[in-house]
């Protein structure tokens, strides 16, 4: 005999082998390879990067990278998806199915319905067989519509998450969530049969739902406490009743699989009327039968066999064996989960324990082992289905109408927040791992959502070097149902570690969930929520110098800015006053947008809220204002630039030297000028020059009583720098410092550079400075042809002259001061008098040739302050 592959052996006998149980793996181990946590997804006009480490960007979606019209399923791959949305088959021996009765006319009804276009609500409470009738109607209208029929779940769900539903379950965009515009016009043109079982939402949400698809007939399945739709919305209501006393006994009959007895009729009757006829409360009666078969069976069996003789208690044998197991009280029938319950295995036990826990979820089969600690653990579904105790919910199962509050009346949630734990521990493992696809994850939500809000409240600040398990649960589940598009999940997660992270105090993590809430109403269109939930982010995350998640954050800011029509920047003050100066304002706050970011600026609308067009407006005026000022500055500087003095390096009264011009004396406190004459010199100062001491003195400083004499030289007309109108026909220094001569120098300076270039030094100090262009031009032609063309030192007398009777006629009161200041004969200030029409002569001209020489150079103007104060 091959131990390998068995057959039959020489003696007729076949070996039978029990069948190798399905592999638990194949949830954890998909076929196809598991996408990467780092996904992105295209949500209408947006591109998001779900990135579960730094949190999730988002960005315009680039136009090559958006996808074209999804194309509807094909028959066989609705069926697939169809399949797919089942709940699973229960492990272990094929239960019977049981036919529906008395629901005929109801049947036949719906179907006459939809048939003619209308959308029905069938409402029964829980436990009518309403989930069974949706599911034979739906079998008859499958050849109905265009789109076939297409089964949805409502539990816990919007009618924005039925619309997504309906949308993914007819066409095929993978990584696609249309936005609301391309969502209404692809689900309007879906023509199906819609069965909408376990609704929870009604009135307007479900106009909603019925006006975005016309093409669709709906049909409803609801429990009466759910509000019903409204008047406008035209949908017909079916209510289902309970079964009459004959159709519950046949209920019972079928599930034990005999006649019922007398004594056991009688007990039906009394369970209808106490059950108001449920169908439900029938399948469990008839397993509690079923149970009581079982141990007066196996009762049986041990009195014949001897099974386990030596270990059973000892027993009345004169008992009758209808005694031993007697038929279970009206109160156990109207309540039977804890007297089922107890006659399960220890698995099934278990598992209703986790259910508890877990707010009535049944969590998959295939984490049952792991959660129990038993291989054949996922056996333990299968038990629970057959006794009534659980019932489908779209993909998964649920308890049962009513378990829930039974079982916990028993006793089953004394360790509810310890299973809860261990579950949130298992998912927070699983659903982290690199085999699980997000779409798995999503199937699964429920049972993770219900272990999160179980543990979240139980949460405290965990000690140095560990994590606290519902924030590790929601930061694996949160990307996960992001990247599943279960976002109605998504948002629950991130609000439930969001409360997580702060019970823990882990502040990194409530930056990372608040980031998450604030792109997730972002990608949903909730401006307003996104921003509070950015800048809550942007400001934990700058305490922490969280430089790559307040990167993301602030791209996400720049782009609500951009979508909401803003413009970044600080918001216009409005009701308030402008900060007083010195005045400390407001830091800037962590989160303003970068500079480096790009994005694309929409004009802002006009509207209510003017506040940002209003701050646009003052500083474009700002811009303008600041931009003409700036003009003007450059103007005047390159218009004083282009009408200087060619030769300003000849005109000391442009140049500021090393050596000051005039000393100040200790004996008087007062200035005095320098008796060798500012003037004088062509270099600037920069070296001896004529008319100059060589030397400083003993004591240091120029212009001292104890400097030697200068070298005697006369100077060139080219290097003499006498002032204009003065009667010194040389640039010999005068021993006898006046106010004339520091004004000549001052005013030479100023009618030089105002007065133009042919003029020179003669027309200038006619001119002055306020006389400049009338007096400067008229002088500087005269002077300078007449005193330039004469030459040497007698040029000088005449230019002088020339040059303050011309400076006196054309310039004002200032020019004839400043020729009148600048002689340095009785003559000239006779022509400084009668030039600038004042009447103190020479004196008066002096201090208006000082201030003149103000306005030139400073050394012009301790000059002539000297000066002034010896005369006074």
């Amino acid at each position: 005999m091959d131990p390998i592959n068995p057959g039959p052996d020489e003696h007729g006998q076949t070996h039978g082998r029990r069948p190798p149980r399905d592999s638990l793996t194949s949830d954890f181990a998909p076929g196809t390879p598991a996408p990467a946590r780092m996904v992105q997804i295209v949500a209408g006009d947006l591109q998001l990067t779900v990135n579960p480490v730094d949190g999730s960007e988002i960005e315009p979606c680039p136009p090559a990278q958006r996808p074209g019209t999804p194309r509807k399923r094909t028959a066989d791959e609705r069926a697939e998806t169809e399949r797919a949305a089942r709940p699973p088959v229960p492990p272990g021996p094929a239960q019977p199915v049981l036919s529906l009765l008395e629901r005929q006319d109801e049947r036949e009804r719906l179907v006459r319905l939809l048939a003619r276009g209308r959308s029905v609500r069938l409402t029964g409470p829980g436990g009518s067989g309403r989930t069974a009738l949706l599911d034979l109607v739906a079998e008859d209208c499958a050849d109905l519509a265009p789109d076939g029929v297409v089964r949805l779940n409502g539990f816990h769900r919007t009618a924005g998450d039925v619309l997504h539903d309906l949308f993914h379950a007819v066409h095929d965009a993978p990584r696609h969530r249309p936005g609301p515009d391309e969502l209404l016009a692809r689900v309007r043109e879906i023509g199906a049969v819609v069965v909408l079982d376990d609704l929870e939402f009604g009135g307007a949400a479900l106009d909603e739902l019925l006006d975005a698809t016309p093409e669709c007939a709906f049909l409803l399945g609801a429990t009466p406490d759910v509000p019903a739709p409204s008047a406008e919305s035209e949908v017909e209501e079916v209510f289902l009743t309970g079964l009459d006393r004959a159709a519950g006994v046949e209920i019972l009959e079928r599930t034990v699989g005999r006649v019922l007895t007398e004594e056991e009729a009688n007990w039906a009757g009394d369970l209808w009327f106490e059950s108001e006829g449920l169908p439900l409360r029938f399948v469990q009666a008839g397993a509690l039968l079923r149970q009581r078969d079982e141990l007066r069976a196996s009762t049986g069996a041990v009195d014949e066999y001897g099974v386990f003789e030596d270990v059973r208690p000892p027993a009345d044998t004169s008992a009758d064996l209808d005694d031993d197991v007697p038929l279970p009280s009206l109160g156990d029938a109207a309540a039977p989960a804890p007297l089922l319950a107890s006659r399960l295995g220890a698995s099934a036990r278990a598992a209703l324990r986790f259910a508890v826990a877990l707010g009535g979820e049944i969590p998959h089969q295939a984490h049952l082992p792991a959660l129990v600690g038993d291989t054949h653990a996922d056996a333990a579904l299968g038990e629970l289905a057959a006794c009534g105790l659980v019932s489908p919910v779209g993909s998964r199962y649920r308890l049962a109408a009513g378990v829930r509050t039974q079982l916990e009346a028993a006793g089953y949630a004394e360790d509810a927040p310890g299973r809860a734990l261990t579950a949130a521990l298992h998912y927070a493992w699983w659903a982290g791992h690199p085999s699980v696809t997000p779409e798995r994850v999503s199937v699964e939500a429920d049972a993770v959502l219900a272990a999160l809000a179980a543990v979240v409240p139980q949460t405290t600040p965990p000690v140095e070097g560990e994590e606290s398990s519902a924030v590790r649960l929601a930061r694996t589940a949160a990307p996960a149902f992001a990247a599943g598009l279960h976002w109605s999940a998504w948002e629950r997660a991130l609000r439930s570690g969001a409360e997580a992270a702060r019970l823990a105090g882990a502040v990194p993590e409530q930056a990372y969930f608040h980031h998450e809430l604030g792109i997730h109403a972002l990608c949903v269109g909730q401006l307003d929520r996104a921003r509070a939930e950015l800048e809550v982010s942007g400001g934990l995350r700058g305490a922490l110098a969280d430089k790559r998640g307040a990167v993301a954050g602030r791209r996400a800011l720049a782009l609500l800015a951009d979508r909401s029509g803003e413009v970044p920047g600080p918001p216009a003050r409005t009701g308030e006053e402008a900060p007083e100066a010195g005045q400390e304002e407001a830091a800037p706050r962590p989160y303003a947008p970068a500079d480096d970011t790009l994005v694309t600026r929409q004009l802002p609308q006009a509207g209510p809220q003017g506040g940002g067009i209003r701050s646009m407006v003052r500083r474009n005026l700002v811009a303008v204002g600041s931009g003409a000022l700036l003009a003007a500055v450059l103007g005047t500087v390159i218009t004083l630039g282009m009408t200087s003095d060619q030769d300003g390096d000849r005109n000391p009264a442009g140049r500021v030297e090393v050596n000051p011009s005039a000393g100040q004396e200790i004996g008087d406190g007062g200035q005095e000028a320098d008796p060798a004459g500012t003037g004088s010199g062509s270099d600037g100062g920069t070296g001896p020059a004529a008319g100059r001491p060589a030397s400083p003195g003993p004591d240091g400083r120029y212009g001292t009583a104890d400097d030697p004499a200068p070298p005697t030289d006369t100077a060139r007309p080219s290097e003499s720098i006498a002032p204009s109108g003065s009667g010194s026909p040389s640039g010999s220094p005068s021993k006898s410092p006046k106010p004339s001569g520091s004004s000549g120098s001052s005013g030479g300076s100023t009618g030089g550079t105002t007065g133009g270039t042919s003029g020179g030094s003669t027309g200038g100090s006619t001119g002055g400075s306020t006389g400049g262009s009338s007096g400067g031009s008229t002088g500087g032609t005269t002077g300078g042809t007449t005193g330039g063309t004469t030459g040497g030192s007698t040029g000088g007398t005449t230019g002088g002259s020339t040059g303050g009777s011309t400076g006196g006629t054309t310039g004002d009161t200032t020019g004839g001061s400043t020729g009148g200041s600048t002689g340095t004969t009785t003559d000239g200030g006779t022509t400084g008098g009668d030039s600038g029409g004042t009447t103190t002569g020479g004196t008066d001209a002096g201090t208006s040739g000082s201030a003149g020489g103000t306005s030139s150079s400073a050394s012009a103007s301790e000059s002539a302050r000297g000066a002034t104060a010896e005369v006074m």
